[in-house]
């Protein structure tokens, strides 16, 4: 798909890991199909991606955007003058990079950059990770070339015949675990003869799941199961403090699991938040899971996300406001009823996309050629 002039692609957005890291897989996949493409990024100053893009080896451009804060009035203030300045930022930057198109991966920066990109009359595609499209999403929709999905009934958002249902890209090391097992339960000293449940709420942790687990250790212990648990930064000291280094031998408690692929493997059953990246690779695992989406994101998202599994019978879904009475005693009995697991890992792996990012990137060049 190499044509003669190298393209020019910006890619926008950011603001959390669910957006940078497809944001950086596309453009990955976009350099393997020429290496000679060149790519610029554009995200929001004070964001995470201002870091974690130069450290994946691309140049990154911040603007000055916030999202609209919910929940005081006065942050909202500075909103329209950051709005505007962004856009003219955003239209500086078209004309010095002089883009052959531009894609859009959601958070506070695919905004301004998009609609400057509309202005410009330069293509753009869309990347909407989740079930339930964002308000900037759906308002950028009309205008974009291409809008790139990971779940079906997207139609109540997009026009139809823009949408292609490519799937979230993931990353590839986190879901390799065929053949793995044995090696995972050595590494983290875990017997084959019992069950393991892993509990992850991302980097940060998620105090409902960590909440969920620390009132009902004695129950997992009691039923002699073990388990993974990845605590998140922000509840590890505090956690380590109230149960100590070493709290039983069954259980082992982490920061940050690192080794996303061998947590996966060990597991007979994965406990997990309902983001779109996190979603994504559990479809490509395979394993049975039970969700407690977040209910503090924008659209309540992780609920939409989580309630589409459920709706084709692959995952079991677990409220944020039931889990600390409910969690453990739903993954005990899950543990426990082998056609109920089965059930649940043949549809989950049903929609696994797990080639999404060649496939996006392919649709990127292919907007390049058509305009």
């Amino acid at each position: 798909m190499k044509s003669s002039k190298p393209k020019r692609i910006i890619i926008s957005g950011g603001g959390t890991g669910g957006h940078i890291f497809p944001a950086i897989a596309i453009a990955n996949a976009l350099k393997k199909l020429d290496p000679a493409t060149e790519i610029l990024f554009v995200g929001a100053n004070g964001r995470m991606e201002m870091e974690k893009v130069p450290a994946a080896g691309y140049k990154i451009i911040g603007l000055n955007i916030q999202g609209i804060q919910r929940k005081s009035v006065w942050k909202n203030l500075m909103f329209p003058v950051k709005l505007f300045n962004s856009v003219n930022k955003a239209l500086q930057i078209i004309k010095d990079f002089k883009p052959d198109a531009a894609v859009g991966v959601g958070g506070y920066a695919s905004g301004p950059l998009l609609y400057a990109a509309s202005l410009k009359h330069i293509p753009y595609l869309i990347q909407e990770q989740n079930s339930y499209a964002g308000i900037t999403n759906k308002w950028l929709g009309k205008k974009a070339e291409k809008i790139c999905v990971a779940f079906d009934g997207m139609g109540q958002f997009f026009p139809a015949d823009k949408i292609i249902k490519t799937g979230n890209p993931i990353r590839t090391e986190s879901v390799d675990i065929a053949g793995k097992k044995m090696q995972a339960l050595e590494i983290y000293s875990l017997s084959n003869d019992k069950k393991t449940i892993m509990v992850t709420g991302g980097s940060l942790g998620a105090r409902t799941l960590n909440n969920s687990i620390l009132a009902h250790l004695d129950q997992i212990i009691a039923a002699d199961v073990q388990l993974i648990w990845q605590t998140g930064k922000f509840y590890y000291k505090s956690i380590i403090g109230q149960l100590g280094e070493n709290y039983h031998p069954n259980v082992r408690i982490m920061e940050f699991v690192n080794r996303m692929d061998l947590a996966y493997a060990a597991a007979d059953v994965i406990i997990s938040r309902a983001g779109a990246g996190t979603i994504a690779e559990l479809c490509v695992v395979k394993k049975p899971v039970i969700l407690v989406p977040s209910p503090n994101v924008a659209e309540d998202h992780q609920t939409k996300n989580a309630l589409a599994l459920v709706h084709d019978q692959a995952a079991i879904f677990v409220a944020d406001r039931d889990a600390e009475e409910k969690l453990v005693d739903k993954a005990l009995e899950l543990l426990k009823d082998k056609s109920l697991q089965k059930k649940l890992s043949d549809n989950i792996s049903k929609m696994a996309l797990p080639d999404a990012d060649q496939v996006i990137a392919k649709e990127v060049i292919q907007i390049t050629i058509n305009n």
